[in-house]
């Protein structure tokens, strides 16, 4: 169940968009086995004078920031990496315009299903991939 954001400071027509969305939940579901309907995503989009592009980069830089559980191993995260890197390139965006972070948070600080921690519910997947 990762929280995922997509940020740029470009305008997308709105279809692109959707398949910006689709690419990242796409590479989530194939490295990290999430479920098909586990689509918790946002795509932000900010005006030039709210977004600094860094040196050497592109009007097409886009950060993708994904929080997700605990517990994946470093080969699993550089599968993740490179999945999503192939999806976006096939949608036009430059590799060495994609910058990709992830935060790992215990189980327990996330409150699900109505308040209860993620450490006390049967997700559905395994974690520790």
């Amino acid at each position: 169940m990762p929280l995922s954001k997509i940020e740029v400071c470009y305008s997308h027509a709105p279809e692109t968009v959707q398949a910006l969305m689709h690419a990242v939940i796409q590479a989530q579901r194939e490295v990290l086995q999430i479920p098909e309907h586990d689509r918790q995503i946002r795509y932000i989009e900010h005006r030039p004078e709210h977004f600094w592009i860094p040196p050497n980069k592109s009007a097409k830089y886009t950060l993708i920031e994904i929080c997700m559980f605990y517990g994946r191993s470093l080969e699993t995260k550089k599968r993740l990496y490179q999945t999503l890197v192939k999806n976006l390139t096939e949608l036009g965006i430059p590799k060495d315009d994609i910058f990709i972070l992830l935060q790992e948070q215990a189980l327990e600080n996330w409150g699900i299903r109505g308040g209860i921690p993620a450490s006390e519910v049967d997700l559905g997947f395994k974690v520790e991939i």
